[in-house]
């Protein structure tokens, strides 16, 4: 008896739904993703349990890196342009191009004195980053009035009344920088800020915080 031969049949599976999911899924993903920019100082912040999450969004980041060197960062770059230009039309600062301030709303942090703000902005940004490491922004009064790093501040608050102050200092960092940013900052009422630090899990894994 011969054998019984089954036909078959060619399976078709039409690929267009998933096509279009991953589509919007990749969407999805380039709309609300947030791209890190590299910090061109590091610091490395102490460990702590605490489980609190700074804001995602209006904040005013100050930096104490171990050589006690002062640094900033604002989140929104517009509002990080509108602070350089409320802190030159306040500060009696030299003015400066909307291609400078262009260039500096491009900074993923910053830290010079504003005497040498115009020679950071024309450097690359591997010379910044130098330049940043060896100054930082002052903490000394200017005239009995307020510091440049208060200046900062304040140009930061006027920009954005909302704006959320967040102070990470590294490890190593002197106590003495630490407590004079406390200090100047209380003397101008920031008693509400976070201190950022790196959150220590039960398995010895860290994030900051």
């Amino acid at each position: 008896m011969g054998k019984v031969k089954i036909k078959k049949n060619d399976v078709w599976i039409d690929m267009t739904p998933m096509s279009d999911v991953m589509v919007l899924l990749l969407t999805f993903f380039m709309l609300t993703s947030t791209f890190v920019k590299n910090e061109p100082v590091k610091v490395k912040a102490p460990e702590s349990v605490s489980q609190i999450q700074i804001p995602e969004k209006d904040v005013l980041n100050i930096f104490v890196d171990k050589n006690a060197k002062v640094f900033m960062s604002i989140d929104n770059t517009k509002q990080l342009g509108e602070t350089l230009e409320q802190m030159v039309s306040t500060g009696g600062y030299s003015s400066l191009s909307p291609l400078e301030v262009a260039k500096f709303k491009e900074c993923a942090m910053f830290g010079v004195p504003m005497s040498q703000m115009k020679k950071f902005l024309a450097m690359s940004t591997e010379e910044q980053a130098k330049l940043m490491q060896a100054t930082g922004i002052p903490t000394d009064s200017i005239d009995g009035g307020m510091s440049e790093f208060q200046q900062w501040v304040d140009a930061a608050r006027t920009v954005n009344t909302d704006v959320k102050i967040a102070l990470k200092a590294d490890a190593d960092s002197p106590y003495k920088t630490i407590k004079r940013v406390m200090n100047e900052l209380q003397d101008m009422d920031e008693s509400h800020y976070y201190l950022i630090t790196s959150y220590t899990t039960d398995e010895g894994k860290h994030k900051d915080k």
